[in-house]
């Protein structure tokens, strides 16, 4: 795994190709540091930047994995479930994975603090909570499927790779 030193205020990332041998063709992790703030209603400016950053790296990943049809979903959802963790867990730091397989796209958010997301049913006057349903929307329109780890410290996806897709 190639991994670069820490980049603007401790942003880490790290790049695997493994030249289609096993199951896992490509991978990529990045680390970020986040303001810690609970109670916390919206996201401070330098946080978004933080998920933006991990939007546009997991777009230009798949890019360049031959996977530009993957891009815009998986893009959204790094989005939402980066901007949740960052949002309603407390977490000083947040990982993103992004595991490109053979037969599927896996996105794993890690914020490493117990609970879990649930889908909400907002007002419709409601300025957010639809995160979760963009997420269970684009996952199920392509055939995938998503959750949390069993103590919900980890929000994770699976998309499939379309035929023709592969790296």
């Amino acid at each position: 795994m190639t991994s670069a030193p820490p980049l603007n205020n401790g942003v880490t990332v790290a790049v695997d190709d493994f030249g289609g041998a096993g199951p896992v063709r490509d991978l990529i992790s990045i680390s970020f540091k986040v303001s810690s703030d609970p109670a916390r209603r919206s996201v401070a400016a330098c946080d978004a930047r933080r998920a933006g950053m991990a939007r546009r790296l997991t777009a230009e990943r798949l890019r360049c994995c031959g996977l530009a049809a993957l891009a815009d979903d998986a893009e959204l959802i790094v989005s939402e479930l980066v901007t949740n963790a960052i949002q309603h867990s407390g977490a000083t730091e947040i990982h993103l994975c992004v595991i490109v397989m053979a037969e599927a796209l896996r996105l794993h958010v890690r914020d490493g603090m117990p609970g879990t997301g649930t889908l909400r049913r907002p007002q419709d006057t409601a300025e957010s909570g639809r995160g979760l349903l963009l997420v269970d929307a684009l996952v199920r329109a392509s055939g995938g499927d998503w959750g949390t780890s069993g103590d919900g410290a980890e929000t994770w996806c699976r998309l499939p790779v379309p035929e023709g897709g592969q790296p």
